[in-house]
């Protein structure tokens, strides 16, 4: 039986959630510290500070987590059951501003990548993918 958090204790939890340096970030730089290494992080310069950006070569990589960024895996599509209406209204527009932070960076002339959390679980396939983009 789960239970029930008061808002105070949930507003706590809500904002201990990391937005940048996250464990799947990290293991998307681990990687590419090995074929690719210099890159910068959060360049808030580049249109949707991306997570990793080579700047010379204008390319943007993205690592998102699916439940916050609405990937069609079984973790991104499963909804919250507290406050549905809140929650699919807020990952819609995380949605909406990803659509735009690519729109924007294509505009300038910049290739972008997403890699999704569930993406990683295959290292072998990840790696492959960062090389293809970056290569």
């Amino acid at each position: 039986m789960s239970v029930k958090e008061s808002r105070e204790q949930r507003s706590a939890i809500m904002r201990a959630v990391k937005g940048r340096d996250t464990a799947p970030e990290i293991a998307v730089r681990t990687m590419l510290r090995r074929f690719a290494p210099f890159y910068r992080l959060h360049r808030k310069d580049v249109p949707g500070t991306p997570d990793i950006a080579y700047i010379g070569a204008k390319r943007a990589i993205f690592v998102h987590g699916c439940f916050w960024h609405g990937h069609d895996c079984p973790r991104g599509a499963r909804s919250p059951k507290a406050n549905a209406d809140y929650w699919r209204a807020k990952i819609a527009r995380n949605v909406a501003r990803d659509a735009a932070h690519q729109a924007a960076l294509a505009a300038q002339g910049w290739r972008a990548l997403t890699i999704w959390e569930c993406e990683l679980k295959d290292k072998a396939g990840a790696e492959k993918k960062l090389r293809e983009f970056l290569g």
